[in-house]
């Protein structure tokens, strides 16, 4: 009996490891990752988040170019390595659906379902994401990381244009949040409606688009300005023209999800399986 257990502990010892760190990754902030006190509350904060063990996850850092790639044809701003701070934890097994847990304490102006609305624009509807930065931060350099993470979960790329488009989707949120008395999850429940109508007429022409954005403010009771519906169209026009580029993503997503669903089901069964199994010897030593 005692050289089953030890065997069957030996096969979950063995197993474990690789299971566990299927479509588990860990993006940081290429500034706190040289800092270690940042490092380490970061860390800190995505185990209290997770009942996964993270010393199996996959890291990767998060620089400054690579923010800059994306964000300074849309913001116009150039971030220096110390400036990239946000953080990112994505698992890949937490199916069907998206989990986005934001640190309040930390990210002052990006929700979760901003963050759920750039990522849906990239065929992103699965996972569990928890995103914090060791300071205050808007969040929304954060998205580069978020992506990165899931370019390494899924072993795909995502296309440029897309990328492209999801930023510029979270900065126009987050900008006409900003210019507006409305919430930022309002204006992100106005973006989600606008382009559910966009996605199922499969519309790219901004006027038409703008047509919707203003029936839609409308019917939710948020005053935007004209110019403010042409930033929105313009946005999810963008996004939608994206779509054609991201069949190949969406695949490989959609494959490596399941896997890491599946491998996750099996490494709980296996535990379960000993777990029983020692009730089982207690049992009958006692």
């Amino acid at each position: 009996m005692k050289k089953i257990l030890i065997g069957i502990l030996v096969i979950l010892m063995a197993l474990a490891p690789i299971y566990s760190a299927t479509g588990l990754v860990v993006t940081l902030g290429e500034g706190t990752n040289t800092n270690s006190a940042y490092k380490n509350a970061v860390m800190d904060y995505f185990n209290s988040n997770t009942d996964k063990n993270l010393d199996n996850s996959t890291v990767r850092v998060i620089t400054a170019s690579e923010v800059n790639s994306i964000s300074q044809n849309i913001s116009g701003t150039t971030y220096t390595p110390n400036q990239i701070l946000s953080c990112a934890m994505v698992d890949l097994s937490y199916s069907p659906g998206i989990k986005i847990i934001v640190d309040k304490s930390k990210i002052t102006l990006v929700t979760p379902k901003m963050y759920e609305n750039a990522l849906k624009s990239t065929g992103i509807t699965d996972g569990y994401v928890v995103v914090t930065s060791p300071v205050s931060a808007s969040g929304e350099s954060a998205l580069a990381g978020v992506m990165k993470a899931y370019e390494i979960a899924v072993g795909e790329e995502i296309p440029d244009e897309a990328k492209q488009a999801a930023t510029q989707e979270l900065y126009t949120q987050s900008n006409i949040a900003n210019e507006t008395n409305h919430t930022p999850d309002e204006i992100a429940d106005l973006f989600e409606r606008v382009q559910t109508d966009v996605q199922n007429q499969n519309i790219t022409n901004i006027n038409d688009i703008k047509v919707i954005v203003i029936n839609v403010a409308n019917q939710m009771n948020i005053n935007i300005t004209d110019q403010q519906a042409d930033q929105i169209a313009g946005s999810l026009s963008n996004t939608q023209q994206a779509q054609g580029s991201l069949e190949q993503f969406k695949t490989s997503f959609q494959n490596a999800t399941q896997q890491a669903t599946e491998s996750q089901g099996f490494l709980n069964q296996m535990w379960n399986y000993l777990d029983s199994f020692l009730s089982y010897v207690q049992g009958l030593a006692g």
